[in-house]
């Protein structure tokens, strides 16, 4: 199964405060609804905490030490290791080509290991934020794909970036 991480970052890798996205930017919500639709989506409790539902037409993993947390809609794993082992145990035609780790900032900071490429909105402009995103090293990853575009009611350029762990010999 490839796993791939998608964030969206300010331009100082902020990529969120108080649990909540500093932005409104509805291209970039369009884009992770295009980009995960009927994937698997991993996720910690916070990040399910502040989107408040399970996201339709996609299988839903959240990531909590609390071994009773439950919530409708929404299949548990304790690790990230447990989670990604829920993937492979259940592999079927709809979920076995790739999954998405949403976040958060701690789920990101334990998934480096494990995912395959990056998908990062870059917006280039810097928002009030207490979390970040980790840089990313140019000597790991690689470049492969930028869709550049401007944002009016933001007033600012984003663009949707792809990037793929460089393999080591």
């Amino acid at each position: 199964m490839k796993l791939t991480l998608i964030v969206a970052m300010d331009a100082q890798r902020g990529i969120g405060i108080n649990n909540t996205l500093p932005w409104h930017l509805p291209e970039d919500l369009a884009h992770f609804k295009r980009t995960t639709f009927h994937r698997p989506i991993l996720m910690g409790r916070k990040t399910f905490d502040s989107i408040g539902r399970a996201l339709p037409q996609r299988r839903n993993i959240v990531i909590t030490r609390n071994p009773d947390w439950q919530h409708d809609g929404v299949e548990t794993a304790l690790s990230l290791p447990a989670a990604i082992a829920l993937l492979n145990a259940d592999k079927n035609e709809e979920n076995d080509a790739e999954a998405f780790i949403i976040g958060g900032a701690q789920i990101f900071a334990e998934a480096w290991s494990y995912v395959d490429q990056l998908i990062v909105t870059e917006i280039d402009k810097q928002f009030d934020c207490d979390t970040f995103f980790p840089k990313i090293d140019q000597k790991q990853w690689r470049e492969v794909q930028r869709e550049a575009y401007y944002s009016a009611q933001n007033a600012c350029d984003y663009a949707f970036v792809t990037y793929a762990k460089i393999q080591k010999p």
